[in-house]
């Protein structure tokens, strides 16, 4: 099942500033922030201070923020994605097959990363950015 979807906003290498500034601006509360440099093996020192994943909670809803992966250039226009929060690896598989079909770009096929078992991020044939992840509870 769908969870929930999520607004995931990615930024030119100010995440931290975005998450301070929403952060105030909805009153929100900020229930993660992850830095490159916390979470990738060997992070170059120029690559640390970037926001890897930031949540921001208000009002029932979930405000996803990151900064631009530096291998990839930032595109304005292309920085607001919906998010689609599955509860199974089995549902992401489903919304990655049916979302991708003549799909315009995949920058990640759906795969098990280190923060999800089952992730995906892609340009469907409308040319809407999507990502897709498993928030499987453990066990």
């Amino acid at each position: 099942m769908i969870k929930r979807i999520d607004t995931y906003i990615v930024t030119d290498g100010n995440g931290q500033e975005a998450v301070n500034f929403y952060k105030n601006v909805f009153d929100a509360e900020l229930v993660s922030l992850k830095l490159r440099g916390e979470m990738v093996p060997d992070c170059s020192e120029d690559r640390k201070h970037l926001v890897l994943n930031a949540q921001l909670v208000f009002d029932g809803l979930c405000l996803q923020i990151s900064d631009e992966n530096p291998d990839y250039t930032y595109q304005a226009g292309k920085n607001v994605v919906p998010t689609l929060i599955v509860d199974s690896v089995e549902m992401a598989k489903k919304l990655y097959a049916a979302l991708s079909v003549d799909a315009k770009e995949i920058f990640m096929e759906l795969q098990e990363t280190f923060w999800t078992p089952a992730y995906a991020n892609l340009v469907d044939k409308f040319g809407v950015v999507w990502q897709i992840s498993a928030e499987v509870a453990e066990s």
